[in-house]
């Protein structure tokens, strides 16, 4: 039987998601620097300076250094490869966590995540900045070993609870993320000891060190704290299926399972193109500067982090998951139309305050249903696709936003994504109550 507290897991899954999405925005403020360094370093004939010169013939900017938006497609492309390993790998680290325990698979990851820290840490070549994202995005997946740990300890009808916690920590990372990244930024170790150059630092190392700190913090507290949550019984069942998750979860007969999964992809597709364009938008329309777009964003995550961490754990046993993952879809068709033709400041925030409000919804309710629709020996995999499919949206969502946004108009975007809307609404709506599933 488990002898898992919810308490303890709660606050390790709040705790690793909140460090994952540190880790992913980080580097948000720092792009235009970046960019600058390694092209300095490595030239305009490097790879870095090819991709900075592509990026720059695509907005039309004569001085790449010197464009917004090709920082942002830079950090978009940055962010796109974290997102794509985070998609292919959540799913196996799932179902490895159905077959050898949570902890022990946890435990793995949370090192692999020190590790990529780490890399960039010496990362004074772009390779290996790139190679230490990679290795941030394959740990990162880690993301469904804390959703099934959550759904173990937890009834059916408190899943929903637990999935706002972790939505929580989503939104709370990605408001301390840029914030950390930007505090941080001046700490050049490089400028204080120039010798240490010769070992790899680079003007960036400062804010990873932090972040591998970060990283040390919450693997020692999970290998101290978190304990198995896996029913012996529930593994035992697993053994002997499949470690190809996705071949796997083509044997559940759970149709909620499969709309679920498109409803996801499909909403955070359009979610997506929103957060990357959002800044560009703003700059364009209202003028914003650096410290507007700061405040815009910590509107966003603190949003989302309240509803998720305190609202849906009040709504969720009243209206059940699958209302609240409609009534999310629909709060998000207005947001992105006052969005998208904003020419103020109030009206911009009203948008922003009906799509933090949606997302909220959105995210812990499919998680929770997807957890009610599979078996208990297949909670890992089923929510490591569930994780994954969200990831790659996030991978091809920002580079489709900015597509639209350049080659269309500002409002392409926005206003595009609410018709694409309509697809997983239509998907939520019809999404079946849960039941035990089949298979």
């Amino acid at each position: 039987m488990r002898t898992a507290t919810t308490r303890s897991v709660f606050g390790l899954a709040f705790l690793t998601v909140f460090l994952d999405m540190v880790g992913f925005s980080i580097l948000f403020p720092l792009f235009p620097d970046m960019l600058e360094y390694y092209i300095g370093k490595e030239g305009d004939a490097s790879l870095v300076g090819r991709f900075a010169t592509i990026l720059g013939g695509w907005v039309g900017a004569e001085k790449p250094l010197d464009s917004v938006a090709v920082h942002a497609f830079f950090g978009g492309a940055l962010g796109s490869i974290y997102s794509l390993f985070q998609f292919l790998m959540a799913p196996v680290w799932g179902t490895l966590s159905d077959r050898y325990g949570r902890r022990r698979i946890l435990l793995f990851t949370l090192f692999g995540t020190m590790a990529g820290y780490g890399l960039w840490f010496f990362a004074s070549t772009f390779w290996l900045l790139v190679l230490s994202r990679l290795l941030g995005g394959i740990m990162a997946g880690n993301i469904s070993i804390v959703s099934a740990a959550v759904s173990d300890v937890t009834t059916a009808e408190k899943r929903a609870h637990g999935m706002g916690l972790i939505g929580a920590g989503i939104g709370l990372g990605f408001v301390f993320g840029p914030a950390i990244g930007g505090l941080s930024a001046g700490w050049n170790l490089v400028g204080a000891f120039p010798e240490w150059e010769l070992f790899g630092l680079h003007p960036f190392s400062g804010p990873a060190l932090l972040a591998m700190a970060l990283a040390a913090w919450n693997l020692i507290w999970a290998w101290r704290k978190f304990p198995e949550t896996l029913d012996p019984e529930d593994a035992r069942e697993s053994e002997g299926r499949t470690l190809r998750p996705w071949k796997a979860l083509q044997g559940l007969e759970h149709e909620g399972l499969r709309r679920a999964n498109w409803a996801y992809f499909s909403y955070f597709l359009v979610f997506g193109a929103m957060e990357f364009t959002l800044t560009f938008l703003a700059a364009e329309r209202l003028d914003y500067g650096p410290r507007q777009n700061m405040w815009m964003f910590v509107f966003v995550g603190l949003m989302i982090a309240l509803i998720q961490g305190g609202l849906v754990r009040r709504l969720a046993p009243k209206l059940g998951e699958v209302r609240l993952a409609f009534a999310g879809m629909v709060l998000t068709f207005p947001g992105l139309v006052l969005v998208g033709l904003t020419s103020t400041s109030k009206q911009l925030y009203l948008g922003l305050f009906f799509l933090a409000a949606g997302s909220a919804l959105v995210m812990p309710s499919l998680s929770a249903l997807v957890s009610r629709y599979a078996p208990p020996s297949r909670q890992g995999g089923a929510l490591g696709v569930f994780r994954s499919v969200g990831s790659l949206s996030r991978a091809i969502g920002p580079i489709l936003g900015g597509l639209f946004f350049y080659a269309i108009a500002p409002w392409a975007p926005y206003l595009l994504g609410a018709a694409i809307l309509i697809w997983p609404i239509w998907l939520a709506k019809a999404l079946p109550q849960p039941k035990p599933p089949l298979g």
